[in-house]
């Protein structure tokens, strides 16, 4: 009897240090994983990011275009009412 129970525990203690293997392996999966993952985020991000700030200095040229062009319009119109 006290044979089969300390082949019974020597059969758990091999099975927990063989499951505490996995999990640790599991654990390494799943952090480089994430570590893929956040380093996607980041890139997409950053691509996000360069984009907007292209497209607003591609509006703000615009409005500025714009508003010179008012502003030249307004100084024509100026310049004919002091002449007449």
């Amino acid at each position: 009897m006290k044979k089969i129970i300390l082949s019974l525990a020597l059969l758990v203690v091999i099975s927990f240090a063989s499951c505490q293997e996995k999990t640790k392996e599991s654990v390494q999966d799943a952090t480089d994983a994430i570590g893929s993952e956040m380093e996607q985020k980041m890139d997409t991000i950053a691509q996000k990011t360069s984009d907007a700030f292209d497209s607003t200095k591609v509006k703000t040229k615009e409005v500025v275009r714009k508003v010179g062009d008012k502003l030249d319009k307004t100084g024509d119109k100026i310049d004919e009412k002091i002449n007449k």
